[in-house]
Parts: C-alpha cells; structure tokens; sequence
C-alpha cells in the first residue's frame, strides 16, 4: 500500500470519536454556564439567533480548515468575503442580474482571488501569511471601489434566500451542514484529500514520491475562495445588504474554530465536523456574552483567551503525537 493512502486506523478513529465527545462536552458546559448566567439564554430565539449565524461561519471554516491542513494559511477570507459581497450586491442592483447569475459571480470573484494568491505562493514559494495579509489589504480595498465605500441595500430578491426553511429548519444552516459532511468525506475518502494531508505532513516526501504538490496547493486556494465567495451570498442574504466592511475578523474566527476542532497549525491534520463544532462553540460563547451584556472589550478578551487556549491544546497534542 503507498504511504500515500493513509488508511485510518481503528485507534485513529477512536481517537476522533473522543475529540467529537470532547468538543460536544465543551459546547453543553458553555450552554449551561450561560444558562445559569443569563436564564433567558435558554430560548428559541437565541438559537433561531445562532441557527442563522452560523452558516457563514460554517463555509468559511470550511475553507480556512483545508488551507490549514497542506500547512499553509489564509488571513484574507474576511475581505475577500466583503469583496464577493460587493460584487453581488452591485450585480444585482446596479447591474440587473438575477439573483444565480449574481451568485455566480460572486463565487467566482472568490475563486479569482484563491487563484491570485495560491499562484503566487507556489510560483514564487512565498509564505501564504505574507501573500495572503497582501490579498486581505488588496480585497477590501477594492470592496471599497466596487461599492463607492456604501452599503449596498439589496432587499427581497436575497432576503428570500435566508428565509427558505424545510420542516421549519433554516435551508441554508442545512445546507452549511450538508456542505460539512462532504467536505469531510473529500478529505478522508478520496485521492485529492488524502494527497491534501499527505502535502500537509511532508511536502518534501510527496514531491520525492513523484507527485507535485503545487497544484494541490493552488486548488486548495482556489476551493477556499469559491466557498468564502458562497459564505458572501449567505451573509448578504442574512443582511438585505452588502456590506463593504463585512467580514472584519472572520479570518481569526475562521482560524480559531478549525484549530479548536483539533486541526494542526502546522498542516496534516484536520477535520471537517470537528472544525463545525468549533463553529458552534465560537457562535454559542458569542451569544452567551452578548445575553450576558458583556461589554465589546470582554467580549473580545474572552474569545482572545479561547482562541490561545486552543492554540495551545493543538500544541500540546503535537507534542504527545510527536513523543
């Protein structure tokens, strides 16, 4: 069997069924502690208030979780979702497109901007955090262009995409969800992800086993982009509007759910429902301190300390793997 294939053995799925009970242990204390906090945490309406929040979330840890695992890394996600945003909302208002081809559109602005920096990373073996901290000051400033720096008020023809619901459950957090699964079974069931994890714990022993990793790399840029630009599509529809300014700090969430879900800094390692219950922890801490009526400092200085904690767990865990 080549080293390549990286079968899954019986105790690495143990091990992934415990970090899956470990992550939903986590997620039912903060429940429980907001719970005690904040009695009115316990509602319908602060989980309609999640339910919606966190699709967005959802598709970019998506995307921020595959960089993470060749062992490179996107800081531009949350421009670049202002910048889908913009060319979605000035299609459709100013353009006259339809609400698919918009999308479109806004998908594809998403994919040229993973192609402009997954290119100059690998053609020029520059570091993803440079290239890409590059592309998030490039992205929001031509958001700011495209929208002459306003908010772009977009209305009903994308409302409706954020208020379908099937057995009264929102269709956009099942299909973030549906989109989850997917991607997991992409990263663990096929050639591509599995070379993905392959390039992520040794690039050099997968160029010397004769396959380039270059173009995994650029692919992985690309996917990021198209799927932070579907991310745009959600969030514009959430709003009624494109926001130039939207997506500020997704990167840092983007980065804390996947690395929260257990996924490695360095690269060969990730997992997709994992990084989701990073999403939900992330989305649920969020909503507590806000029922809370925390101030935006603590706020900020919490999810700062979780964010560090996790980033410490993830290297405590290298270290055991490692000894």
């Amino acid at each position: 069997m080549s080293k390549l294939s990286l079968p899954v053995s019986v105790g690495a799925r143990g091990s992934v069924l415990k970090d899956y009970a470990g992550l939903l242990v986590a997620l039912l204390l903060i429940v429980v502690v907001f719970a005690m906090i904040a009695p009115s945490f316990l509602s319908t309406a602060t989980f309609v208030t999640v339910a919606n929040q966190v699709p967005t979330a959802i598709l970019i840890a998506i995307a921020m979780t595959f960089v993470l695992i060749t062992g490179e890394i996107d800081l531009s996600v949350g421009s670049v979702l202002g910048l889908c945003g913009a060319v979605l909302g000035v299609s459709m208002t100013k353009l006259g497109l339809g609400l698919i081809p918009a999308a479109i559109l806004s998908i594809l602005t998403g994919a040229v901007c993973g192609l402009i920096t997954g290119f100059i990373v690998v053609r020029w073996k520059l570091p993803s955090f440079i290239v890409t901290l590059g592309m998030l000051e490039a992205a929001r400033g031509s958001a700011y262009l495209v929208t002459n720096s306003r908010t772009v008020y977009i209305g009903e023809p994308i409302v409706c995409v954020s208020n379908a619901s099937v057995f009264g459950v929102s269709a956009v957090f099942i299909f973030a969800l549906l989109l989850v699964f997917i991607a997991q079974i992409v990263l663990t069931r096929t050639v591509f992800g599995r070379r993905l994890i392959a390039v992520g714990t040794n690039e050099e022993a997968v160029r010397l086993s004769g396959i380039d990793p270059r173009p995994l790399k650029l692919a992985v840029f690309v996917i990021s982009g198209a799927l932070v630009g579907l991310a745009s599509i959600v969030l514009c529809s959430r709003l009624g509007a494109a926001d130039p300014n939207a997506g500020n700090g997704f990167e840092l969430t983007a980065i804390a759910a996947a690395v929260i879900g257990g996924t490695s800094l360095s690269g060969g390692r990730g997992n997709l429902i994992s990084s989701f219950f990073g999403v939900l922890i992330i989305s649920v801490l969020s909503a507590g301190l806000a029922q809370a009526n925390a101030s935006e400092p603590t706020k900020r200085l919490i999810t700062g300390i979780v964010i560090v904690l996790a980033v410490i767990v993830d290297q405590i865990r290298r270290s055991r793997k490692d000894r």
